[in-house]
């Protein structure tokens, strides 16, 4: 990694952000072939904020950059990138005031997510970002979404990781990607926004937030992880005419740890009672299980519906209206840490950061 103070002007350390550039579009440069990851970030985006109106620049926090390398293709994101992301905060936590991490946008919410658990009891602001053009292109949003990250990321009352995206501040653990061009792709749709742009203010909801409701809460911890980089939690979305042997085919893997289930509605399943003893087996052998919703909304209720009913029965965990992000890195974060099957199922049921 490399790094470079940013801002001509001095400030103590502790008085300033730190922006972690990852990768992903915003960073990107035209090349004959298409898209290329560009260099020289720091430099970049300085002259970009450079841009903004004097008054604009003016309330600026100052800022150091930390710049990957290699940078971090979004979609090829492991959890180990999770994990190292979640290591480097930590490692810098009490330098900072807060930290801005910019990232690509195809899976920035499931770092999001991850991040939040790692950083269970943050006491300051993780602010990720990114853009959907790359930041010199015309009309690109990536200047916008900087200049929002930063300025949310010194607000002093903002105590969790969250997403800025499109004058949008978002809890990091209730958001989704939604759209795959449009420069608000981002929503949190069991959850309203933790903060937004109006005009050139920047207003923070604090009652939304976590510093309010977790106040008490134990503080800032980051376990030792056990890496967890090949496929040992899985993701399975329902199919009309799903058999149970396509189910056994993924959870009868040994190498198999935990599962992400979604299903119909409110936790429905065919009737078909192999697939439930298929489920059952898994539970058995000690692997995570956990059922959301294929509903981007809603919560699911297992045994509302006759079609669910057993579910509870066979081992699998309610994971309420929680996102595929926020439930899938949970199981990763919790299969991570030493423990036990109960200790794990007890902690899963848990709102640990704002998630359920």
């Amino acid at each position: 990694m490399s790094t470079l103070t940013s801002l001509a002007y001095a400030a103590p350390t502790h008085e300033r952000l730190l922006i972690i550039y990852t990768g992903g579009t915003i960073g990107m440069l035209p090349a004959d072939g298409g898209l290329v990851p560009g260099g020289d970030f720091a430099e970049r985006l300085a002259s970009a904020l450079g841009q903004l109106p004097v008054a604009q620049q003016q309330a600026l926090p100052a800022y150091d950059v930390i710049s990957y390398s290699p940078l971090i293709d979004s979609s090829a994101a492991t959890a180990l990138n999770w994990q190292t992301l979640g290591r480097d905060i930590a490692a810098r936590l009490t330098d900072y005031r807060g930290f801005v991490v910019i990232h690509g946008t195809d899976t920035l919410s499931w770092t999001a997510a991850s991040l939040a658990y790692q950083l269970q009891g943050l006491d300051r602001p993780v602010v990720l970002t990114g853009a959907m053009l790359p930041l010199e292109a015309p009309g690109s949003d990536a200047l916008d979404n900087v200049h929002g990250a930063l300025r949310f990321a010194a607000t002093d009352g903002l105590q969790e990781v969250a997403i800025y995206f499109a004058n949008r501040l978002m809890r990091g653990v209730r958001s989704i990607k939604q759209h795959s061009e449009a420069p608000d792709a981002f929503t949190t749709p069991s959850y309203p926004l933790l903060g937004e742009r109006v005009g050139d203010d920047f207003v923070y909801y604090p009652s939304r937030g976590l510093g309010v409701q977790q106040r008490g809460a134990p503080r800032f911890e980051l376990p030792d992880y056990q890496g967890l980089h090949q496929g040992e939690v899985i993701r399975i979305a329902l199919w009309p005419g799903m058999a149970a042997w396509q189910l056994e085919a993924w959870l009868g893997d040994s190498r198999v740890k935990g599962a992400v289930l979604q299903l119909w509605g409110a936790g429905n399943l065919p009737s078909d009672p192999a697939l439930l003893d298929t489920l059952a087996v898994a539970s058995g052998e000690g692997k995570l299980l956990t059922a959301i919703s294929l509903c981007p909304e809603g919560s699911v209720h297992m045994g509302a519906y006759a079609a669910g009913h057993g579910l509870a029965e066979a081992g699998v965990l309610s994971g309420d209206a929680m996102t595929p992000e926020a439930a899938y890195t949970k199981l990763t974060h919790l299969l991570a840490l030493p423990g036990g099957l109960e200790h794990r199922r007890q902690r899963f049921l848990t709102a640990l950061v704002g998630e359920r």
